[in-house]
Formats: C-alpha cells, sequence, structure tokens
C-alpha cells in the first residue's frame, strides 16, 4: 500500500485524474454556492466559478447538482435535466476559458433534502423526521432506489454533454447513500440494510452506473463520509472496508474522505467557530428562532487545526491505492507538500479560496503566502444569499 514518501510530489505542476490532465493538484471543493435559481445555471454562479478557476485551482467543483427533484436541499438547486444543459455549457466554457478543470457534483440528498422547498416528500433509508423541515421522510421503495440509481447515470451524461471534465459522487455527509451506509439511521432490514455489504449496496450500485455511463469520457471521484461524527454512525472502520470495495469495483478515479453530517453533527466537518446566531438570522421564523434556541447544541464547536482529516484519512491511505484527495484544513502550501509527501495526490479547499479566490496564484509567486481565513465559518450562513467571505465583503 502506499507510504510516505521522501521524493516531493509538486502539488503545483500537472496531474493525471483519469483521463483529464490538471494544471495543478489543488481543487476547488464543492461548497453550495446559493447562487442558482429554479434549477438553473446564473451568471452570478458562472461568475463564481471563472473567479476560482483565474485564481489559479486546478479544478473547480459545482455544487450541488441533483439527479432527482425530490433530492435537493432546495428548490434553487440546479437539478439535471435538458433545461440546465445551456447553462451548464456556458459555464464550463468560462471556466475553461480561465485554464481549470470543472467538476460537476452529483447527488441525492435523501433525508437532507427539504421537502417544504421541493414540494416533495423525501426519501431516506427508513421514515424518519428532519427537524429543520419539520417534516418525516418516507421510507425508499425498491423502485425508488432503482430510479435514482439510473438518475445518477443519466446525470453523469449530461455532465459529458454540459462539458464537465469530471463528476464528483456525493457519498457523504448524510445525504441519501451515506444515510444507507449509516448504522444509525439505516434501520431497513431489506438487502440494503443491516450488514455493511448491504448497507454500501447502493453507494456501489451508483458508483458503478456512472462508471458504465460515462467510462473514460470524464474523470469519476466520489467524497465518502469517514466518520458522520455521531455515536452509532458510520465510522472509519467501515469506511475502510467500503472504500476497498469502490476501489475493487473499479468505478472510481479517486476518492475524498470527508466528515460530519448535515442532519445530525454539520459542524463536524467545518471546524473552527460556530456561528449560531449568523444562521438563526439568516433563516425564517420560525426555524431562526428554534436556531437561535437550541443551535449551541445542533453547531457544534470543534477547534480547527490544519489538515484536520489527515489522521483519519491516511487510514484510507494505508488501504487503498487509488489516488486519493485529502480535504479539510488545507490552506498553506507546507500543508499541501505534507500531504503530497505521505501518498495523497490531490488537495481539496473551500473557505481558504472563498476568503482569497487567488490563494493559488499567490502561493505560486510565493510559497510562503498564509491564508487569511480565520475559520470564523460565517460564510456558511450565506449559502442562503449567495456563497462569500463575510470578511472579504467591500
Amino acid at each position: 500500500m502506499p507510504q510516505p514518501s521522501s521524493e516531493q510530489v509538486d502539488v503545483l505542476a500537472p496531474a493525471r485524474l483519469g483521463p483529464v490532465t490538471l494544471r495543478n493538484r489543488i481543487i476547488k471543493s464543492a461548497t453550495y454556492e446559493g447562487l442558482s435559481r429554479d434549477g438553473l445555471v446564473t451568471d452570478e454562479l458562472i461568475e463564481f466559478h471563472t473567479r476560482h478557476a483565474a485564481g489559479g485551482v486546478g479544478m473547480t467543483t459545482v455544487a450541488y447538482c441533483a439527479v432527482a427533484p425530490e433530492g435537493r436541499t432546495d428548490r434553487r438547486q440546479i437539478l439535471w435535466r435538458p433545461d440546465a444543459l445551456t447553462g451548464l455549457r456556458a459555464l464550463t466554457e468560462a471556466v475553461h476559458a480561465e485554464g481549470a478543470a470543472v467538476s460537476a457534483q452529483v447527488g441525492h440528498a435523501g433525508p437532507v433534502a427539504d421537502p417544504r422547498s421541493n414540494r416533495a416528500r423525501a426519501v431516506a433509508p427508513s421514515r424518519r423526521f428532519n427537524p429543520m423541515a419539520f417534516r418525516f421522510a418516507r421510507q425508499a421503495t425498491h423502485d425508488d432506489l432503482a430510479r435514482i440509481v439510473r438518475a445518477h447515470a443519466d446525470a453523469a451524461r449530461m455532465a459529458v454533454d454540459a462539458g464537465f471534465d469530471a463528476v464528483e459522487i456525493h457519498l457523504g455527509h448524510n445525504y441519501l447513500a451515506s444515510s444507507f451506509l449509516s448504522p444509525k439511521i439505516n434501520r431497513r432490514t431489506d438487502s440494503y440494510g443491516g450488514s455493511l455489504a448491504n448497507r454500501a449496496r447502493l453507494a456501489r450500485e451508483i458508483a458503478a452506473a456512472v462508471r458504465a455511463a460515462v467510462d473514460g469520457q470524464l474523470a469519476i471521484t466520489a467524497k465518502l463520509n469517514i466518520d458522520d461524527g455521531v455515536p452509532g454512525g458510520f465510522w472509519l472502520d467501515e469506511a475502510i472496508t467500503v472504500a476497498r470495495w469502490l476501489e475493487a469495483d473499479g468505478s472510481l478515479d479517486a476518492l475524498m474522505p470527508t466528515a460530519g453530517s448535515s442532519l445530525l453533527n454539520p459542524m463536524y466537518l467545518f471546524r473552527g467557530d460556530a456561528p449560531v446566531r449568523e444562521f438563526a438570522a439568516a433563516m425564517p421564523r420560525p426555524v431562526g428562532l428554534g436556531v437561535r434556541m437550541v443551535g449551541k447544541y445542533a453547531l457544534r464547536h470543534y477547534p480547527y487545526t490544519d489538515a484536520y482529516l489527515l489522521d483519519q484519512a491516511r487510514q484510507i491511505r494505508d488501504a487503498v491505492r487509488m489516488p486519493l484527495v485529502l480535504l479539510g484544513g488545507i490552506t498553506t502550501k507546507q500543508v499541501m507538500d505534507q500531504a503530497m509527501r505521505e501518498g495523497f495526490q490531490f488537495v481539496a479547499m473551500a473557505r481558504a479560496l472563498l476568503r482569497q479566490p487567488d490563494l493559488v496564484n499567490r502561493i505560486k509567486a510565493d510559497p510562503s503566502t498564509p491564508s487569511l481565513c480565520i475559520h470564523c465559518n460565517k460564510c456558511m450562513p450565506t449559502i442562503y444569499s449567495g456563497t462569500r467571505c463575510v470578511l472579504a465583503e467591500p
């Protein structure tokens, strides 16, 4: 298995990701932009990604592109359908003009979806109450799951038509596939519940369907939880096995370990301050009032450290040979170089690039360039009005 190497891989040099060559190994990871309207691309969304492309990243990731109407966390989110292709082509062409590649994050929100906004009932492994939506998600039927697997494949084919270089399958944060992996959320007793093999069935079926649909035409990556951040949830021991299965299936070109649950513990991934007051102010009543009252319990505080997922991600790195993307606290050239030495092929950044979209270009010019992100996480509530760093506002 890959081991730390004394030979330094240059994170700023071109690298292959499946059939695609990136100009460097730095990926702008998916952060819901809050800039789509009626499930379609806007000029503001295009400008968001061209700004990061011009800033020097090897690839930028468009989030979150839902494969089914009920699979959105918000009705505004991009929905894969023919009407969206014109805008998506304009986006990919604009990013390519800046010299970067572009990936589309594809997935189904499952129990994290907002049925009030979508005007469609959410689906989950088992019937479950969503306190943010004040609604129950119904248990997904086998027909639902077959439809959703096909929808992932259809979305990937549309991504090819739209000019994307890659798709990122969302297997994290207790969205649908991740919620099936979780023994805490998945209470089924059929072929999609119980044993790890059964709970991983949906994730593997989705990844295999995407591979069959677009094999060789674009890169396929996946964001996989390695820790839900809640007792009784999906954790590293099972994640190692699932990563091995995905590798053996041959469905992925790279894997990005991630953590946290948008349903049960959203701050577990976003280390740093928990902006309870800002979240409460951004939400309509009565949700905002509820967040103000109990938000300190739902939005827990986890201290920030650089490369904060590295210890757990090392376990995945030791278990598989496929390329891995290190996510979480990647802010400086020093941290990027450490990731390369430890056998990771790519790194992913989000909040640091919201603060400084040209941070990669700055690092190219001066490797000692520090990130100005202070991990206050006040960017998170801006998803409702256009994702941005509040400190970077004029």
